[in-house]
């Protein structure tokens, strides 16, 4: 009897350790226009329904809300680096931040190392573009030297000198992109780009950055 009621007291907090799928908040589309032909070898298939995201820890949290931001841009064309962690995800003018043209990257620096799950990036999405040359990071290394993970590269040429990547361009949404990590640790992550089918700059709206800080 007395190990059947501890049992019964130890449920809640089992059910309480699951993972969950990723709580996702999502801007309102404002996308204007139809997508405008690519031609790009690894362009992501149309979807046929609703995508899965991934399971996260239930006491995962943005870690990237409000966190700093450095950039390879001395200083954006449009914007300000903060952008990129302020929790505004919408699609409208002023709600981006424009790099220069070329291979830019923008950084968050999480304040401690944590147990990343879970990545999601918004580019500029009023349009459907495809940003080339997409690459996310992570590491303990400010400065990327050493020990830097790569969760999503769909660099299909190596033109950043980090791989051929195998994952898909997309045409990017108020969706933006999710990408699944598996528990990598490391305190700062970095998105790299290219330029896009609209033009030659780089332009982020959002970034969070799903985790659990380490012990």
């Amino acid at each position: 009897m007395k190990s059947t009621l501890l049992c019964l007291l130890a449920l809640p907090l089992a059910l309480a350790a699951e993972d969950k799928p990723l709580p996702l908040v999502l801007p309102k589309s404002v996308a204007l226009g139809t997508p405008r032909p690519v031609k790009v070898s690894n362009l992501e298939p149309v979807a046929k329904g609703p995508r899965a995201l991934p399971k996260v820890p239930a006491d995962a949290k943005n870690l990237a809300f409000g966190r700093p931001v450095t950039s390879s841009a001395r200083e954006a064309n449009a914007g300000d680096f903060s952008f990129l962690t302020d929790g505004d995800k919408g699609g409208e003018e002023g709600f981006e931040v424009e790099l220069p043209r070329g291979h830019q990257w923008m950084q968050v620096d999480l304040g401690k190392t944590a147990a990343v799950h879970a990545i999601a990036v918004w580019h500029f999405h009023r349009e459907p573009r495809v940003y080339f040359n997409v690459v996310v990071q992570i590491s303990d290394d400010k400065d990327f030297k050493k020990d830097v993970t790569t969760v999503y590269n769909n660099d299909a040429e190596g033109e950043l000198g980090f791989g051929k990547g195998k994952d898909f361009c997309y045409f990017e949404s108020h969706e933006g992109r999710v990408i699944p990590v598996a528990a990598v640790k490391g305190r700062y992550v970095r998105f790299h780009s290219k330029g896009n089918s609209s033009s030659p700059t780089n332009d982020y709206i959002e970034a969070e950055v799903w985790g659990v800080p380490a012990q």
